[in-house]
């Protein structure tokens, strides 16, 4: 089957779309460590509406959530492309892997900062 590219701007944009949600949903279901970061984005979002926690502090939560989803996301792809270039263990794909990994510690700290800094006020 021979890829043909949509030209037209409304139907190659809702075309892109729908294969973002259709990556997401592969992400969000294959992927363990994507499962388990969105799982705690699900809770926190709950305990968002419990502690009743402000727009501004929505809107923090919100985006460290997004960041963690976005980096974990990247680091899967990353991930996917080195095991298809080289399969077997090799010490340079190895080195780049532990990179990619490492931006998701930056963005999971960041993202813990953020918790601690919106929930802990309301346990004190």
């Amino acid at each position: 089957m021979e890829f043909e590219k949509d030209n037209t701007f409304l139907t190659g944009r809702l075309k892109s779309v729908k294969f973002a949600f259709l990556g997401a949903v592969k992400l969000i279901t294959t992927e363990h460590s994507v499962m388990v970061q969105f799982s705690i984005g699900i809770l926190m979002a709950i305990a968002g509406i419990i502690f009743k926690i402000s727009a501004t502090e929505w809107l923090f939560q919100t985006l460290a959530i997004g960041l963690v989803m976005s980096v974990e996301g990247l680091n899967t792809a990353v991930e996917k492309i080195a095991d298809f270039i080289h399969p077997q263990y090799h010490e340079k794909i190895g080195f780049i892997k532990d990179i990619a990994a490492g931006a998701v510690f930056f963005a999971a700290i960041t993202a813990i900062a953020i918790g601690l800094i919106i929930y802990v006020p309301k346990f004190i």
